[in-house]
């Protein structure tokens, strides 16, 4: 089982793919609580040139409420990220967890139903994405 899924954006330039994934989060009630600039981290911590990478940690408040009620301890796996990054030959890929192949750990069949609801609606993010 993958642990991700993505897909990958032709002539789009890395912002503007970044502003159409929050947009599309956005439609399937998720808010991005933060952005880490990779690049800009790498370079400021160790002194390093990397790709343009940012990870954007989304939360669907509800579904994040019900995971907390049935399992305290569930936040470890939250938020759910969310990956833009760019390639060198420019195309823009996007990438986001599969919460099912996160939560298979939790022996918790209440998760699994909010998994595959949560799963379902990254789904269509990606598929949203051209």
């Amino acid at each position: 089982m993958s642990y991700y899924f993505n897909k990958i954006l032709k002539e789009k330039d890395f912002d503007t793919a970044t502003e159409q994934v929050t947009a599309e989060l956005k439609k399937e009630g998720f808010g991005v609580l933060t952005q880490i600039d990779v690049k800009e981290t790498l370079k400021n911590k160790i002194d390093v040139d990397f790709k343009k990478y940012k990870i954007l940690g989304a939360c669907n408040p509800h579904f994040a409420y019900k995971a907390l009620q049935g399992e305290d301890k569930i936040g470890v796996f939250l938020p759910c990220n969310v990956v833009v990054e760019q390639h060198e030959n420019g195309e823009i890929e996007v990438s986001a967890v599969d919460p099912i192949a996160s939560m298979s750990a939790v022996e918790n069949k209440n998760m699994e139903v909010l998994a595959t609801e949560v799963q379902q609606k990254l789904l269509r993010v990606i598929a949203g994405l051209h």
